[in-house]
């Protein structure tokens, strides 16, 4: 009985420690976006070139990655791809009850409240985010962000702010691309593939498409943006353990990142289709 108390006291201080550590971690990390946002603007006024060879390195990427456009040929194929399945499984699941001219209903609808986003999003975590990451990690193990810090040049505003407004404006244009990409696979499947006709899901497909919904999206998309930034910049400006720690630093922030935009795209939907839904049935 003594041997029993003794383990489950054992097991109650190593969950202690454990809670006690995720705390730290979030307390740690809330520090980070908070000096990270806050150097904003210092960002902007020291480091402006750098801001735009960011820019273009996160939207055409560098190197190998250069010759298919990098990140906004990525994210725009993902989109395109994922408005031809839509509109696949939207053409054929209508058209069972016989009510396959919706389809473009389909493509203002689901598009852009729910695919286009959240697709975009895993897009950006997986090309700038945890390039970012595999970066500030290979620094802070190469020892370049000391040998800043000894130079008198603060990491943060440099490294950390300056990835973070070039990853949320590239997000702008490259959503554009994604949105545009999604529309015109809708379109192409169900008009060119099916062969309804363009006059019918033209009407539908106006009829439901809401400016509003375009504006909403584009916001949640700039959310999605920052946060997928602050959350690899984090990961990598505090990567150890060498190679394999990076590796590994890599890998939990795409986790996380990937939680953070559908949870982002959760709260979004919730605060702005939750009550009301902002839809109107017409045409």
């Amino acid at each position: 009985m003594v041997l029993a108390a003794s383990d489950q006291l054992t097991r109650t201080r190593r969950e202690l420690r454990r809670a006690s550590s995720a705390v730290d971690r979030v307390g740690a990390e809330m520090e980070f976006f908070v000096l990270a946002i806050r150097a904003i603007p210092t960002a902007l006024r020291l480091y402006r070139k750098d801001v735009i060879r960011l820019m273009a390195e996160i939207g055409m990427g560098t190197g190998a990655l250069a010759v298919i456009g990098g990140t906004v040929i990525i994210v725009s194929t993902l989109t395109l791809f994922t408005g031809g399945t839509i509109a696949i499984q939207g053409y054929s699941s209508l058209g069972n009850i016989g009510i396959e001219s919706l389809t473009g209903f389909l493509a203002a609808f689901v598009n852009v409240r729910v695919a286009a986003p959240v697709i975009a999003g895993i897009g950006l975590a997986a090309t700038i985010g945890a390039g970012a990451t595999a970066q500030l990690g290979a620094m802070r193990i190469s020892e370049e962000i000391d040998a800043l810090e000894t130079m008198g040049i603060r990491p943060i505003p440099f490294l950390i702010s300056t990835r973070i407004i070039a990853g949320t404006i590239v997000i702008i244009p490259l959503y554009s691309m994604s949105v545009i990409a999604s529309f015109f696979a809708c379109r192409f499947a169900t008009v060119i593939i099916y062969g309804q006709s363009g006059g019918l899901y033209d009407h539908y497909f106006s009829t439901f498409l809401q400016p509003v919904d375009l504006l909403w999206s584009f916001l949640q998309a700039i959310a999605m943006g920052l946060a997928v930034m602050l959350v690899h910049t984090f990961y990598g400006f505090t990567a150890s353990g060498g190679p394999d720690g990076v590796g590994r630093a890599v890998g939990r922030a795409v986790r996380t990142s990937l939680i953070v935009v559908v949870s982002v795209t959760l709260l979004i939907s919730l605060a702005v289709y939750g009550v009301t839904g902002n839809f109107h049935l017409s045409g």
